[in-house]
C-alpha cells in the first residue's frame, strides 16, 4: 500500500560549535627579506599601474584596480580591507583578490612593508604573509572564455556583453554604472541592455574592434565576452501517431509548473485544457507567437506529462498540473537577441509566481559561450540562485549539450572519456548552485534504420541503456559542489558504418513530446538533448507538490535527491563507485543518479521516507533522531537501507570564491543514546564520534560543498556502536558573512528514506509511524509537565 510520507521532529539540544577564524598564511622564515622582496614587487607593480601604456582608463572615481596574488593554500580571502584605503573587490580565483587602492592606501601598504623589511614585525603581519606577488588587472585577464577562443567577430559592428565588478552598496553600484555609461556614449558605443543586481552588473553593447579594445582596458570592467549562443536543438523529427481524443482540464487546485522557453504553441490539442496562460518576456513586442515555438512546446509537453512516449502507448493523455509558459529566448538561435536572458527570466519568473503562485520553474537553457571555468558563478546561475532564496521557487535546469561536431573522430572508441575533456564542463546556468541541475542518460538502443533493418548493421549507438547520453555535460561547479544534481532521459546518439555523423543518425532513439508545428503535421515529435531531461524531472518535482502541499523548494530538492540512484550501467562503464576514481566519475557525469519515483510521493510498507523542515542559527548543530524499529534490525544479515538528504538555499555572492554566505552539512551517526551524541559534538569537539563510515555511499567531504547533500547507509547487520540512529546537522558562515545576516536562522530541509526491502511481509511503515506518535505523546506531556 501506498501512505503519506511522515513528518520527523527535531530533538531539543542546540550545541555550539566554534566559528573559525582567518590565521593568516605562511609563516617566512626571515620576516625581513620576505618583506623587502614583497616591497619589490609592489614597486613593480606600482610602475605598471601607473604607465600610460598599460595603466587602466576610465573608473567612476580615481582608485587604482590592484591584482594581489595569494601563497596556495587557504581559499578564504584575508581581510585586506582592514588596511585604511584598501577595499577588497573580489577573489577571481584561489590565489587571486582584486581591490581598490587610494593613493593612501597604496602609500600604506608600502609603509608596512618598509617596516616589515626593516623591523622583522608590522601590525597585522599576518595579511602581508599572505601575499605572494603584487600586479594589474590586464586586457588578457578581462577577455572572457568565448571571446578568447572565438576572437572578435569578422563584421563590424558586433555585439559584446560587458560585466562590471559587483557592488554591494547600491550607491556606488549606481554611481559606476552611471559613470560607465557616460563613458560608452563618449566613445560612440551603443548600449543595446543593462542589467544590475546586487552581485552582477552587465550591459550588453555595439561596438567595432577598436572600441571593443578600450573596453578591455577600463578599470571597471571585469569581463568581456561573446553574447550567449544557445545549446537549443530544434531539430525535432516527426513521428506518425493518431490524434487523440480532447483532453479533460486538471483541477483547479492541481499544482502549476512554469516552463521558461522560446513560447508555446498553446492550441496543441493535448495542451490547451492545462494551459492557465502563456505570456512573452521580450522586447520590442513581448509576443509569444513571433514564430512557431517548436523547442517551448515540446519542453512543455514533458513538463505537463512526463513521459509522453508511456502516455502514446496507454493512449491516455490526463494532465495533473496546471501549465504557464513565459517566452525568456527566441527559438532561433539566428536571431538577435538585444535583450539579457537574466532579465527576461527575473521579469517572468516574479510575474508568473505573483500572478499565479508558480513555484516550479522549468528553463531548458544553455549558453555554448559560458563553458564553466571552474572559477566563479555568475550570469544566468547567480540570477536563478538569488532568486531561488528571494522568492522560495525551484529552478530546474540542464547541464547544456556538447554539439556533434564536437565529437571525437574516433567517438564511439573515445566514449565517454571524450565527456571529461574541458570542453565538456557545464553551461551557465547549470552550475547554479540552489537549482536542480539535471544531466542526460540514454534509454534507446536502435535507430529506425536498425529497427527497420534487424539483420543488418549500418549505426553504431555510442551508448547503451542507462548509461551517459553522448552529448551531456560534466560537473562539478564551484567548489567541488556535485553537479548535476540527477540524471534523465535525453537521448541517444549514432554514428554510420563509417563513422559518419548523420541528421538522421538519432531517429528513433530520442525523446518523445508534442510537436509546436503540429497543425502541419503531427502532433507528436522526437529529439535528443539534457533540455528535454530537465523538464521530466520538473514534471517530477511538480507532482511532489500534490502529495506534498506544503513542501518548500528545499524539500522537493531533497525528496528528489534521496530518491536518487546511480543505474547499474553508469557504474559498469564509469566504474565502480566504491574505488575513488570511479566515484568521481560517476558524480561529475551523473550526480546522485536517477530519480526512482517508486516509493518518491508515497510512502510504501517496506519504504518510509520522513521529512523535516527547520531552520538553524550560526555555529549551531540540531540533532535528529531516527526512528528505526527494533525489526529493522532483526531476522538475521540482509540488507537495510538508510539514505540522508539536506537541501538548503543559501544567500550567494560572485565575487568571492567561497560563494555560499552559509554553508550547511549534516553526519549520520549510530550511538547508545541521545545524550552521547550531543556530548560528544559539545563546542566542535567530536571525541571520536565521526560520521558512521560502514557502508556509506558519499562522505562528508565529497557532498558538503553542494546545497544538495546526499548520502546512503546499508547496514547487514546491526551496527557496533548502537541501534540508535541520529542526523546531526551544522551550520558555519563563510568569512564574508556581515554581521546583520549572521542573526538571520537559515531555513533547510531534510529528507530521510529507510528501505527495509529483504524482509518478507516488512510493515515498516506502521512501526515508524507507531514510534512517531508515541514521542508526539510523550513531547505533549512533557510540555504540561513544564506548564504546571
Amino acid at each position: 500500500m501506498a501512505y503519506e510520507h511522515l513528518r520527523l521532529e527535531r530533538e531539543t539540544p542546540i550545541n555550539l560549535r566554534h566559528p573559525r577564524k582567518y590565521g593568516g598564511g605562511l609563516q617566512p622564515e626571515n620576516p625581513r627579506a620576505y618583506g623587502a622582496e614583497l616591497s619589490n614587487k609592489l614597486r613593480d607593480a606600482k610602475s605598471r599601474i601607473l604607465d600610460p601604456e598599460q595603466a587602466d582608463i576610465g573608473g567612476f572615481d580615481n582608485r587604482k584596480l590592484l591584482k594581489i596574488r595569494l601563497h596556495a593554500g587557504d581559499k578564504s580571502v584575508p581581510p585586506f580591507d582592514a588596511i585604511p584605503g584598501v577595499e577588497i573587490v573580489s577573489q577571481e580565483d584561489e590565489a587571486v583578490v582584486l581591490a581598490f587602492a587610494t593613493e593612501e592606501g597604496l602609500a600604506e601598504f608600502e609603509r608596512r612593508l618598509a617596516s616589515l623589511a626593516r623591523d622583522g614585525s608590522v601590525t597585522r603581519k599576518e595579511l602581508l604573509y599572505a601575499i605572494e606577488d603584487f600586479d594589474h588587472w590586464t586586457p588578457e585577464d578581462r577577455t572572457g572564455n568565448a571571446l578568447r577562443e572565438q576572437g572578435f567577430p569578422a563584421r563590424a559592428p558586433f555585439t559584446l556583453d560587458i560585466e562590471l565588478w559587483p557592488q554591494e552598496r547600491q550607491d556606488k553600484r549606481q554611481a559606476m554604472f552611471s559613470a560607465f555609461v557616460a563613458w560608452l556614449q563618449d566613445r560612440g558605443i551603443e548600449k543595446l541592455d543593462a542589467l544590475q543586481q546586487p552581485s552582477l552588473v552587465m550591459l550588453r553593447v555595439r561596438c567595432n574592434q577598436q572600441q571593443a579594445e578600450l573596453l578591455l582596458r577600463h578599470r571597471d570592467v571585469r569581463t568581456v565576452d561573446l553574447p550567449p549562443r544557445l545549446g537549443v536543438s530544434v531539430q525535432l523529427l516527426m513521428t506518425d501517431i493518431n490524434q487523440f481524443p480532447a483532453v479533460d482540464p486538471p483541477s483547479a487546485d492541481a499544482p502549476a509548473i512554469a516552463v521558461l522557453d522560446s513560447g508555446l504553441t498553446s492550441g496543441h490539442p493535448l495542451l490547451a485544457a492545462a494551459v492557465g496562460d502563456a505570456q512573452g518576456y521580450l522586447e520590442p513586442h513581448r509576443s509569444v507567437h513571433d514564430a512557431e515555438p517548436w523547442h517551448g512546446t515540446f519542453v512543455g509537453g514533458l513538463a505537463l506529462y512526463g513521459d509522453v512516449d508511456n502516455a502514446i502507448q496507454q493512449r491516455q493523455f490526463v494532465p495533473q498540473l496546471r501549465l504557464f509558459s513565459g517566452k525568456v529566448f527566441e527559438d532561433d538561435e539566428q536571431k538577435n537577441q538585444a535583450e539579457f536572458v537574466e532579465k527576461a527570466v527575473e521579469e517572468a519568473v516574479r510575474d508568473l509566481h505573483e500572478q499565479y503562485g508558480c513555484k516550479i520553474f522549468n528553463l531548458s537553457y544553455g549558453d555554448l559561450n559560458k563553458v564553466y571555468d571552474g572559477r566563479h558563478v555568475r550570469g544566468l546561475a547567480y540570477t536563478l540562485d538569488r532568486l531561488t532564496r528571494e522568492l522560495g521557487v525551484l529552478f530546474v535546469v540542464p547541464t547544456g549539450n556538447l554539439q556533434s561536431y564536437q565529437l571525437p573522430q574516433d567517438a564511439r572508441e573515445q566514449y565517454p572519456n571524450y565527456l571529461f575533456e574541458e570542453q565538456a564542463r557545464l553551461l551557465d546556468p547549470a552550475t547554479a548552485l540552489n537549482a536542480l541541475t539535471v544531466g542526460g542518460i540514454s534509454l534507446f538502443e536502435a535507430t529506425r534504420d536498425a529497427q527497420r533493418y534487424p539483420d543488418t548493421i549500418e549505426d553504431h549507438i555510442l551508448a547503451r541503456a542507462n548509461q551517459p547520453f553522448p552529448l551531456t555535460r560534466r560537473g562539478p561547479s564551484i567548489n567541488g559542489a556535485i553537479k548535476p544534481d540527477v540524471v534523465e532521459h535525453a537521448g541517444n546518439f549514432a554514428l554510420l558504418r563509417n563513422g559518419a555523423v548523420p541528421h538522421h543518425a538519432r531517429r528513433g532513439l530520442g525523446v518523445i513530446s508534442l510537436n509546436g508545428g503540429f497543425a502541419a503535421g503531427s502532433p507528436f515529435s522526437e529529439g535528443i538533448g539534457t533540455s528535454y531531461a530537465a523538464p521530466l524531472v520538473a514534471h517530477k518535482a511538480a507532482r511532489l507538490l500534490a502529495a506534498v502541499p506544503d513542501a518548500t523548494p528545499n524539500l522537493l530538492r531533497a525528496l528528489i535527491g534521496a530518491h536518487a540512484r546511480w543505474p547499474g550501467a553508469c557504474e559498469t562503464l564509469l566504474g565502480p563507485g566504491y574505488r575513488s576514481e570511479g566515484r568521481e566519475r560517476l558524480l561529475q557525469l551523473i550526480g546522485y543518479g536517477r530519480v526512482d519515483d517508486a516509493a518518491l510521493y508515497r510512502s510504501l510498507d517496506n519504504t518510509v521516507t520522513l521529512l523535516a523542515e527547520e531552520r538553524i542559527d550560526s555555529d549551531k548543530h540540531h540533532f535528529f533522531e531516527l526512528p528505526v524499529p527494533e525489526s529493522f534490525w532483526a531476522n538475521g544479515r540482509r540488507t537495510r537501507e538508510i539514505t540522508v538528504a539536506l537541501a538548503y538555499s543559501p544567500d550567494v555572492r560572485t565575487t568571492r570564491l567561497d560563494y555560499r554566505r552559509t554553508k550547511l552539512w549534516f553526519n549520520l551517526v549510530v550511538a547508545d543514546s541521545l545524550d552521547d551524541v550531543t556530548r560528544a559534538f559539545q563546542r566542535n569537539r567530536e571525541e571520536g564520534m565521526g560520521e558512521h563510515s560502514n557502508g556509506r555511499w558519499l562522505s562528508n567531504e565529497t557532498r558538503k560543498n553542494g546545497t544538495l547533500q546526499v548520502s546512503r547507509w546499508e547496514f547487514r547487520q546491526v551496527p557496533v556502536r548502537g541501534d540508535k540512529v541520529f542526523v546531526v546537522v551544522t551550520r558555519q558562515d563563510s568569512a564574508w558573512s556581515h554581521d546583520e545576516h549572521r542573526a538571520e536562522a537559515e531555513p533547510y530541509a531534510l529528507a530521510v528514506v529507510l528501505a527495509d526491502r529483504e524482509q518478507a511481509n516488512a510493515q515498516l511503515y506502521a512501526q515508524v509511524q507507531a514510534m512517531l506518535q508515541a514521542r508526539a505523546q510523550a513531547r505533549a506531556r512533557a510540555r504540561i509537565g513544564g506548564m504546571g
